[in-house]
């Protein structure tokens, strides 16, 4: 493979550098509003993950920033620790878990999520950033960290109210252009080939413009500074070093802290790692990213970022599918997107600061959709129950607990039904099919465990007397001691006793050869029952 140089590698990946800086800008604005935190904590998020992970990671198409994914565990730690300061403590720890679980080698850990709780999960924070999103599309924010929530003591009703009682026609005006762009930017052919100009970027500036109008006008649909950023400006380094949020190190003596850290590390390292498949599909070179080293980079991003007050982040299916597509072919794109928010942070912030709420909304109520799209629904429920339950489950575990309780809800119903799955392939009969049987061919599973053991007596149960009876083990690995005694039992005792006429294949001689010759798997006797 041709080895590019790194002056030809920026100005080869500067053009995709830029495109998802552009789309990084309002998601960075946009998620930390989400996730009740500052709006200079996700920026400081997005230059991290340029700059660190990027600089790390040997991914050549992935691009780590604050996550939508993680809105709803910052929000709830936020609000139930206390502080921002606190909050920081907690994404120090998650940073020390992974680069511990980088060293582990624990790159794997996303093969054992079940895609349908993965995918629920997905679905349930993307209606999360919806409802969170509704006030601010509609003008209500005096208290834009997004605090306010349907589900205080139950069913909120006071919450509706004053919702509706405090909706600005200029907010609303603002989020129906900038949806409309949005959607236009996804479905008109050639706009979806400016890959230079983000329909996100367009949707912001279009927002900023319109309140510039309303408000030389005097018109009543001028937004006021309440619903604008509230983006700190600086004047100089040493302004700026005063605006940045330090972590309250006392946090480390609070067991929630602990928590809260350990659940962002989980939650981010499996993102990441989901991503990170994703974004190895996406390279047209078919390069293969190294997932621990990719942990470790995450590990120390997420370290870094919490010491000078960012967000945490992983790697963003957003952001690495726009600089996929703008013709990435390395990570020098990745860095050069985190130097130009680093630039963008130092040099226009009182132009970030005229960014309507209402615009930002827009742009996040769509990134919600597309977690949470009705495909994905109509997709899980055409694959069944087996996988549509456990789906359904974790959405709506997430939208009306947390994050990790739903999580684990979508997985104990998604064991439970690998559990019934596996019970049930252990025979192939039902009792319909034994009801008017006089020969019956039981052919067991490659593995018969003590899980399978209701099933198979279920089944020997319902034979009646003078039918015959075949039990096929031949294309059986392993069979469970108690299952192989209760076959046996009904062969020796039961069949002799109401004359059923029983064969036994693929079995050994006797328990002794199992138990001598373990490694084969294969089991006991051979009998016809006379």
């Amino acid at each position: 493979m041709k080895k590019t140089s790194l002056i030809g590698g920026i100005k080869e990946n500067f053009p995709s550098g830029l495109v998802v800086f552009l789309v990084a800008l309002p998601l960075c604005l946009g998620i930390a509003i989400a996730s009740g935190a500052p709006p200079l904590s996700g920026i400081i998020a997005g230059i991290v993950g340029g700059l660190v992970v990027g600089t790390i990671s040997n991914s050549n198409i992935s691009v780590s920033g604050p996550a939508a994914g993680l809105t709803a565990i910052v929000l709830t730690a936020i609000t139930d620790l206390g502080a921002f300061e606190i909050f920081l403590c907690a994404g120090i720890i998650a940073g020390i878990i992974q680069l511990a679980l980088g060293f582990i080698r624990a790159g794997s850990i996303s093969n054992y999520f079940p895609n349908n709780v993965i995918e629920g999960m997905l679905a349930g924070i993307g209606i999360i950033i919806i409802l969170k999103q509704i006030p601010h599309a509609l003008g209500f924010d005096k208290d834009y960290e997004g605090h306010e929530s349907i589900f205080d003591k139950g069913l909120n009703f006071n919450y509706f109210t004053e919702l509706f009682g405090a909706i600005h026609p200029g907010a609303v005006l603002v989020t129906l252009v900038s949806v409309a762009i949005l959607l236009a930017w996804d479905k008109l052919p050639a706009l979806k080939r400016m890959k230079m100009l983000p329909g996100a970027l367009v949707a912001v500036v279009t927002g900023i413009i319109l309140n510039e109008v309303f408000k030389m006008t005097g018109s009543s649909l001028a937004i006021g500074s309440e619903h604008l950023v509230p983006l700190p400006v600086s004047k100089s380094i040493d302004d700026l070093k005063n605006l940045i949020t330090l972590p309250d190190f006392s946090g480390f003596t609070n067991y929630k802290v602990w928590i809260t850290g350990a659940t962002i590390a989980i939650v981010a390292s499996v993102e990441t790692l989901l991503c990170i498949e994703a974004s190895d599909r996406l390279d047209k070179q078919r390069r293969i990213t190294d997932t621990n080293l990719e942990l470790k980079a995450q590990g120390i991003g997420n370290m870094i970022s919490a010491f000078i007050g960012g967000l945490p982040m992983t790697s963003v299916v957003v952001r690495s599918s726009a600089n996929a597509n703008a013709g990435a072919t390395s990570k020098i794109s990745t860095v050069i997107h985190g130097f130009l928010l680093l630039i963008c942070v130092l040099s226009i912030p009182v132009i970030l600061n005229l960014i309507p709420l209402a615009t930002l909304a827009a742009v996040l109520i769509l990134v919600g959709y597309k977690l949470a799209k009705p495909a994905t629904f109509k997709h899980f429920w055409h694959l069944g129950k087996f996988q549509f339950i456990p789906f359904i489950a974790t959405v709506v575990a997430v939208v009306s607990t947390d994050l990790l309780k739903g999580v684990g809800i979508g997985l104990a119903i998604s064991v439970f039904y690998i559990l019934q799955g596996n019970m049930k392939r252990a025979y192939y009969l039902s009792r319909e099919n034994l009801d008017d049987a006089d020969e019956i061919n039981i052919k067991l599973a490659e593995e018969v465990s003590f899980l399978n053991k209701a099933a198979i007596k279920k089944t020997l149960k319902n034979i009646k007397p003078n039918s015959k009876v075949t039990i096929d083990a031949r294309g059986t690995s392993y069979i469970a001691t108690d299952v192989l005694e209760m076959i046996q039992d009904f062969a020796n005792i039961r069949a002799k006793e109401e004359d059923i006429d029983v064969e036994l294949l693929g079995f050994k001689t006797s328990y002794r050869d199992y138990e001598q010759d373990e490694d084969s798997h294969i089991l006991v006797t051979h009998r016809r029952a006379m």
